[in-house]
C-alpha cells in the first residue's frame, strides 16, 4: 500500500494547490467585480452631474440668447432714432441763436400793455396837473 499513499500524496498536493489557486482567482474575480461595480456607480454619478450641469448651461444659454435679442432690439431702436437726435454742431448753433435773442429779455404782450397803460396814466396825470397849474396861473393874471 505504500504505492497508493505516495500516489495519493502528489494528487492531494496538486488538489490542494489547485484549490488554493482557485480561491485566489475567485478572490481576484470578486475584487474586479467590486471595482467594476464601483466604477459603474461612479460613472452613473458623474453622468447625473454632467446632465445637471448641461441643463444649467442650457438655461444660461437661453437667458443669454434672450438678453442678446433684447440688446439687438435696443441697438436697432437706437439706430432708427439716431437721425432724430441733434448733432453737437446743431446744438451749438441753437445755443448761439438763443444767446443772441435772449428770450428772457423779451416782454410779453400783457407786460407791454401794462407798461403802456401805466405810461398813459402818468401822462394823463401830468396833463391834469399841467392844466390845473395853467388854470391857476391864468387866474392869477
Amino acid at each position: 500500500m505504500p504505492d497508493q499513499t505516495t500516489s495519493i500524496n502528489p494528487v492531494n498536493a496538486l488538489l490542494a494547490e489547485f484549490g488554493t489557486r482557485l480561491n485566489e482567482v475567485e478572490e481576484k474575480h470578486r475584487l474586479i467585480r467590486d471595482r467594476a461595480l464601483l466604477i459603474g456607480e461612479n460613472l452613473i454619478s458623474i453622468k447625473e452631474d454632467l446632465e445637471k450641469q448641461n441643463i444649467e448651461i442650457k438655461k444660461q444659454i437661453n437667458e443669454i440668447n434672450k438678453e442678446v435679442k433684447e440688446l439687438k432690439k435696443l441697438v436697432n431702436r437706437i439706430i432708427n432714432e439716431a437721425p432724430n437726435f441733434a448733432r453737437k454742431a446743431e446744438l451749438d448753433t441753437l445755443q448761439n441763436q438763443a444767446k443772441i435773442f435772449q428770450p428772457l429779455e423779451f416782454a410779453r404782450i400783457k407786460d407791454v400793455e401794462q407798461m403802456i397803460n401805466k405810461k398813459l396814466k402818468e401822462l394823463k396825470k401830468e396833463k391834469v396837473e399841467l392844466s390845473s397849474a395853467h388854470r391857476s396861473a391864468r387866474r392869477l393874471y
